[in-house]
């Protein structure tokens, strides 16, 4: 179904139907298992249940409340969005202000694109939000996530990070290795070691601690370890042992203000061989929200010349860092450009970086497609529609200009999409084949 709002040229119409049949590898999601999902009620304000947050608070909600803290903190304005106690239409009234504010950018556009593709409603309104809501709690029942991930997208494996054990197809686990790492309090060194059943009274304790989590990952079916990019310098035992000495003796660790975690850091360093022993990619987030010159792709340069054997996958393309993240990929073997979460930050930016990219990387290089969200999984589908358009608009005008044929097009996004999420990520792989 074509976005009546959008004007394609021939070129672009018919990639855009040659994608619509091509099977997919969802490259990064924070989706929970479904019963989590099927088991809270949903109405129309799951459409603004994830990233669209960000923008009603840069449009001013909740602005009294943690301001110099954007995307953290207690929101009460927003939470009451999904207060089911709270009258639908009392909800709608103190949304449609910022609304009207958001509606016009690429976060809304995939909200917009979502009620007109599943649900059939051809706007969010003040004349369809109850109709809206009515669609979206009917279709919430056990079976969503194949209906919408699979049978609407085609999308055979999803990599999730809100849900590591009791996942079922099309998710498969990435574990988030900074959930549990570092640990800074005694309590959170204690909760972890009873937890993997692994005393720590030195830095050796310590290690082993890391491969006990990274082995219950890929027991549980994970195939990847998630980081994020941040400084990094040379590990230092003997700093790294004073910090766990304190924290032995009840102390905490706090980083100081250029995020330096001498434990932490150790820590890291030796969980990415550890990832990379047991065939686990390292996926990086970099960029996009909060304080993002702390997670400045940049930062993946360090990692990468100190661990040339691991393999990065590092998303969103960096952004807003999009050309330095091209020129990492461009210039590091072991470091893969992930465009999970890019269209619904910015379309423009994309297609911009998705053309550049094809000057400068190697084309085994790049993972296509991220959804990128949790709790409204409806959503993957507008977001995979705008995906669709930039690589349509992208490759249709290089097509148009004789810098590439059609056959050409067509085999990039096939590996995109496809075979270069596979040859990344080895043991899903094997998971894939092992369904066929």
């Amino acid at each position: 179904m074509k976005d009546d709002a959008a004007h394609y040229t021939p070129t672009e119409e018919r990639l855009m139907d040659a994608m619509t049949a091509m099977d997919i590898i969802d490259c990064h999601e924070h989706l929970p298992l479904e019963k989590t999902r099927t088991g809270e009620p949903q109405d129309v304000f799951t459409l603004f249940s994830h990233y669209t947050r960000h923008d009603l608070f840069s449009a001013g909600m909740d602005r009294e409340t943690d301001n110099l803290m954007p995307f953290n903190g207690v929101r009460p304005v927003y939470q009451s969005l999904f207060d089911q106690r709270i009258p639908l239409a009392k909800r709608w009234a103190t949304f449609q202000p910022y609304w009207e504010s958001i509606r016009y950018g690429s976060y809304a556009r995939a909200a917009i694109l979502t009620a007109r593709l599943v649900y059939g409603v051809d706007e969010i309104s003040d004349r369809t939000y109850v109709e809206l809501s009515e669609r979206i709690a009917a279709e919430n029942t056990p079976g969503v996530y194949q209906r919408i991930l699979v049978d609407r997208c085609r999308i055979q494996a999803a990599l999730t990070q809100n849900a590591l054990h009791g996942c079922e197809p099309p998710l498969i686990p990435v574990v988030r290795y900074t959930d549990r790492f570092p640990f800074r309090t005694p309590e959170a060194l204690e909760a972890l070691s009873a937890e993997y059943n692994q005393p720590v009274r030195s830095l050796e304790d310590s290690l082993a601690l890391v491969g006990r989590y990274l082995d219950d990952a890929v027991a549980a079916g994970a195939v990847g370890m998630k980081i994020y990019a941040q400084r990094s310098p040379k590990a230092d035992a003997s700093a790294a042992e004073n910090c766990l000495k304190k924290i032995l003796a009840g102390g905490t660790i706090e980083p100081d203000a250029g995020m330096e975690d001498p434990l932490g850091n150790y820590l890291l360093h030796h969980a990415i061989d550890m990832a990379t022993e047991r065939d686990l990619p390292v996926a990086v987030h970099a960029g996009v929200w909060g304080d993002f010159r702390q997670i400045d792709c940049k930062h993946l340069l360090d990692l990468s010349f100190s661990h040339p054997r691991a393999n990065f996958d590092l998303y969103h393309l960096g952004m807003p860092a999009i050309r330095d993240a091209i020129m990492i990929a461009k210039n590091q073997p072991n470091v893969f450009l992930n465009l999970c979460w890019c269209p619904i930050v910015s379309q423009v930016q994309t297609c911009n970086g998705i053309d550049e990219l094809l000057d400068e990387v190697p084309i085994n290089k790049i993972l296509g497609f991220g959804g990128d969200y949790s709790r409204p999984v409806e959503k993957v589908v507008g977001h995979l529609y705008m995906a669709r358009e930039n690589f349509a608009r992208v490759f249709g005008a290089r097509i148009d200009r004789g810098l590439m044929d059609e056959s050409d097009a067509l085999h990039l996004l096939r590996l995109w999409f496809w075979d270069n999420p596979l040859a990344l990520y080895k043991r899903l792989s094997q998971v894939v084949a092992g369904r066929k």
